[in-house]
């Protein structure tokens, strides 16, 4: 039994505190230092939520339980994280993606517009299967180097790429229309039928903001640098790094065709999903090890250099694991949910489902993607009932404000996936990201008003 009620949790001297409002500053705090870059994510998802599990009066033993709970759901993608690093840093290695960056670069001419417009499109053509986790390993090795050649914001990339894939997200095989689903019992092809527009609208959306950031990029460069050609820059490019030395003596020129079908190979299990992502990219390092490094040594030796991004973010990935374990072990993050409908006027209930779908986006920080459908969706959904809300208004409200944020939240492993492969900071994809997809949220939401999908 927990040592408090799910309301309630006393401290000493007698004073209460609200376990949403525990878990309200608990993730605040994260957030927090996640922008300042003053400590690694590992310290800002660890510290923090254990001084929270102690403070609602929880014992070692349950935050060992929490730790637990929160390890298996993580573990996956930890594992998966560690091998698509490895496998897509021997790739680099071998100049797979060099004749790729040079065909990109040929094709758009190195414009940076159109590099823009172009990210746009491939993420939304990558998402089509409903995983943000293949979106970003088929995306970003790709066309990171690329960004980094033209001397792009690598956090463009990441924006365009988060923006495109969460409009896409909206298919039935994605996770939150199936998590809606099952909460009101429908088919899950009915309530997403609807929402093809919005998906339309959303694209061409995310087409004009590429537009827009493009030129605003190529007026950075252009202003930082004098010019834009860099296509003949011979710097070589990993991780989100750029090195002014290339090991050519790891270039495996004749083996292209042969790397670029084990490549091709690995993304294809892994986007049938015939076997587990992590096993798939295992596979794959097994496999292009031996055939592009003869001698045991340095095969080792390839591991060994990509083997510490690998494992730097394995462990950030497993203590978001404990922060998601401890927020819901604790009962803060259906604390959250519950009571988040609590605060406002009474004047305001028959709007609540257009005001939670405003909010979508900050939700999206302080609430996982289950706590936000499976706890605070189904009490706004009764609220609005009781003001003759249509059921199906609520869900397409809270789909449409909350889904475009999926990918700037910390509380998504898919999210520190991308970070891991762009070698980039949570704090900054936020500055960089958070208000824009905050905005068209805002918008899509308008417009699915506007056009009567939503009703008021």
């Amino acid at each position: 039994m927990l040592p408090f009620s799910s309301q309630n949790t006393q401290l000493k001297g007698g004073v209460f505190l609200s376990l949403s409002i525990l878990g309200f500053i608990t993730i605040i705090v994260i957030i927090a230092l996640l922008i300042s870059g003053r400590v690694s994510p590992l310290v800002a998802m660890v510290i923090p939520p254990i001084i929270a599990t102690f403070i609602a009066g929880f014992r070692f033993e349950e935050l060992g339980e929490f730790f637990s709970s929160g390890l298996s759901s993580v573990m996956n993608v930890a594992v998966m994280f560690i091998f698509a690093i490895i496998f897509f840093g021997i790739m680099q290695d071998v100049g797979l993606f060099e004749p790729l960056i040079n065909k990109m670069i040929a094709l758009t001419k190195g414009r940076i517009v159109v590099v823009a417009i172009v990210t746009v499109l491939i993420a939304v053509v990558a998402q089509l299967d409903g995983s943000g986790a293949s979106t970003f390993l088929i995306t970003i090795p790709a066309l990171l180097p690329l960004y980094l050649r033209l001397r792009m914001n690598p956090y463009l990339l990441l924006l365009l790429i988060a923006g495109a894939a969460a409009v896409v997200n909206m298919v039935p095989w994605g996770g939150p229309l199936g998590r809606v689903a099952s909460v009101l019992e429908v088919d899950i092809t009915e309530l997403w039928y609807p929402l093809i527009p919005i998906q339309i609208i959303g694209v061409l959306l995310m087409l004009a903001l590429a537009l827009y950031l493009g030129f605003r990029e190529k007026h950075r460069i252009l202003k930082q640098y004098g010019t834009l050609d860099f296509t003949h820059d011979d710097q070589h490019i990993t991780q989100g790094v750029v090195s002014s030395e290339v090991d050519l003596s790891l270039r495996r020129p004749k083996l292209l065709w042969v790397n670029a079908v084990i490549a091709v190979m690995v993304i294809g299990v892994l986007v049938a999903g015939i076997v587990p992502a992590a096993l798939a990219f295992l596979i794959g390092v097994a496999i292009a090890l031996p055939i592009n490094y003869r001698t045991p040594k340095e095969q080792m030796e390839r591991v060994r250099t990509h083997a510490p991004n690998a494992l730097t973010m394995a462990s950030i990935i497993i203590a978001a694991g404990l922060f998601l374990g401890i927020l819901n072990g604790t009962g803060m993050l259906n604390a959250i949910a519950n009571n988040a409908v609590n605060i406002l006027p009474s004047g305001l209930s028959s709007y609540l489902h257009i005001i939670i779908g405003i909010l979508g986006v900050p939700f999206d920080l302080l609430l996982s993607t289950d706590a936000y459908y499976f706890a605070l969706f189904p009490v706004v959904e009764q609220i609005g009932l009781s003001f003759g809300i249509d059921s199906l208004s609520t869900a397409y409200a809270m789909i449409i404000g909350n889904i475009v944020g999926t990918f700037v939240s910390p509380l998504a492993p898919a999210v520190w996936l991308a970070l891991g492969l762009s070698g980039l900071e949570m704090g900054k994809h936020l500055k960089y990201s958070f208000f824009w997809m905050w905005g068209l949220s805002i918008v899509l939401l308008g417009i699915a008003i506007a056009i009567g999908i939503i009703t008021i």
